[in-house]
């Protein structure tokens, strides 16, 4: 049925809830994962022209330090599950655009992901990621909750 699964995360303990999920997915139907997290792009030079070289780079060593953390978590979890894994790190200020392009580039026929649960006006201002992949997606999305 599935054979390439794509899980997002974003470190909050309703993604790693969501890998979880997957994984064990994932293992139930002899697939494999490709876990994704999105940063955002590099803004400095477009508003803050007095900010140091020095502080964009402690900014990208910050974001490349989570991003190594939550992906060899979710690397080890899998393989720890007997599930093959393979990690991905994209840049944008549209995390759906990338999880949905990502889905796309690496063949994957399934996403897993979390929800966070908002609901009523708050869901509807606020919007999700979640929200923004079922939207968007041609390829089939399981929302974990």
């Amino acid at each position: 049925m599935f054979t390439h699964l794509l899980l997002p995360t974003d470190g909050t303990h309703l993604s790693r809830a969501a890998i979880r999920k997957g994984m064990l997915l994932a293992k139930a139907l002899n697939a494999r994962l490709t876990a994704i997290t999105v940063i955002p792009e590099e803004h400095h030079q477009l508003y803050q022209a007095d900010i140091t070289t020095q502080a964009k780079q402690e900014t990208e060593r910050h974001y490349r330090a989570e991003v190594e953390r939550r992906l060899a978590a979710v690397h080890k979890e899998a393989g720890d599950a007997g599930v093959r894994c393979e990690t991905l790190c994209e840049r944008s200020d549209h995390p759906y655009e990338a999880i949905i392009a990502a889905a796309g580039k690496y063949n994957c026929d399934l996403i897993v992901m979390a929800s966070h649960g908002r609901r009523g006006v708050t869901g509807l201002l606020i919007g999700s990621e979640t929200q923004k992949v079922l939207t968007h997606s041609k390829i089939p999305v399981l929302v974990v909750r």
